[in-house]
């Protein structure tokens, strides 16, 4: 049983939804979700919020959060998560934002930089940040991965 099968299982015996807001996967994270046939039993909505202003226009995430922190910050990511189910019916969420590279990255956010984060319904949002090593597609991939394996272990723990 893949990921995304046992992420599927966990969700329905609790009849909990998931909300997805991506930045640098660009919708792979739903993508990865929606592959899986019967997945609208447990899938929700996802938010592919690639621009600042989508993330402010879908998520709610504050303009002077971005100004401040930049798109690419642990209080966006905990603002992306927030706002995905703050803007849904959803009882979990995930979301990401990062730099997928080749180019944009800097010495204090590198290419391969991205912020996690998970949050359930009335709990505390957890983020992560992780720097992933690779090309593009290798740190999309890696965030798909991570995101989905993060999500599995924090409901398990449930």
């Amino acid at each position: 049983m893949n990921v995304v099968e046992h992420l599927a299982e966990r969700l329905r015996v609790h009849g909990w939804r998931l909300a997805t807001a991506e930045s640098c996967t660009g919708g792979l994270i739903a993508g990865a979700c929606t592959e899986l046939a019967g997945s609208s039993d447990w899938f929700e909505r996802g938010f592919v919020t690639y621009s600042n202003a989508a993330k402010s226009e879908l998520l709610g995430v504050a303009p002077a959060l971005i100004a401040a922190h930049g798109a690419v910050s642990e209080p966006v990511a905990r603002a992306m998560v927030e706002g995905a189910l703050q803007h849904s019916p959803a009882d979990w969420a995930v979301a990401v934002t990062g730099i997928a590279g080749p180019g944009g990255g800097s010495l204090d956010k590198p290419v391969g930089l991205v912020w996690l984060a998970w949050l359930q319904r009335g709990g505390a949002a957890h983020v992560e940040r992780k720097v992933f090593e690779g090309d593009r597609a290798a740190v999309r991939a890696a965030t798909v991965a991570l995101a989905l394996a993060g999500l599995l272990e924090r409901i398990d723990r449930r």
